[in-house]
């Protein structure tokens, strides 16, 4: 699932990551959000997460040997806890769970269960939090590529490359959410139970090649 980058030039990895964590991933949740926010509170929460992932997933690039190493984890190891934690998101979308009180977000709410106008950006980024700033799959893709990594340049093309995309994920999220939180809530519903089982699969998928990586499965399962 995880696609090895190094070998590839910008552009190709610039698509890499925005089929990983692409605006197809991050629009509904911003769309949330915008149902109770005001278009700049958004717009400000867009932003700041944007750029929080964007410096996060550099750190993780530029430190992956050695934060590997401290740990004690390889790349296996890194795709079956991604798989795990992505799956179990995904599950909680399907059944309309929601693992963070940040994340129940409803047309008109405005108590302490949901996002919370009266603190827009910091319930905001609470609920961006797992399906963008910190994104299992992202994390693990930028981890396992940049491990990798024949050197410094290579690194910094892979911390570069999510950048452009968590730019792009901004600029769409800006652009679409506020129009998003205007469809209706049951609409939302829907896509948000149709983008977790698509995104379970891919908990799945990531899980099974993290058994093949450890020679549980065979690599053509």
């Amino acid at each position: 699932m995880i696609v090895t980058v190094v070998s590839l030039n910008f552009a190709d990895m610039v698509v890499t990551f925005l089929a990983l964590i692409g605006p197809q991933k991050v629009l509904l949740g911003f769309a949330r959000i915008a149902a109770v926010l005001d278009a700049r509170s958004v717009r400000l929460v867009v932003v700041v997460t944007a750029f929080a992932a964007a410096a996060i997933e550099a750190a993780c690039a530029l430190t992956a040997p050695w934060v590997t190493t401290f740990f004690h984890i390889d790349a296996s190891a890194l795709e079956l806890a991604a798989g795990v934690a992505f799956f179990i998101y995904a599950i909680g979308l399907v059944l309309g769970v929601h693992f963070d009180p940040a994340e129940s977000v409803h047309v008109g709410d405005s108590d302490d269960d949901g996002t919370d106008p009266m603190h827009p950006l910091a319930s905001g980024f609470r609920a961006m939090l797992l399906p963008f700033v910190v994104s299992p799959l992202a994390v693990a893709a930028v981890l396992e590529d940049s491990l990798a990594a024949p050197d410094w340049s290579a690194r910094w093309g892979v911390a570069g490359a999510f950048a452009v995309v968590a730019v792009i994920d901004a600029a769409c999220g800006a652009v679409f959410a506020p129009l998003l939180s205007r469809v209706h809530e049951v609409i939302l519903d829907v896509f948000s139970r149709l983008l977790g089982i698509l995104l379970a699969a891919v908990g799945v998928t990531l899980f099974l090649d993290g058994l093949s990586a450890l020679g549980v499965l065979p690599s053509s399962h």
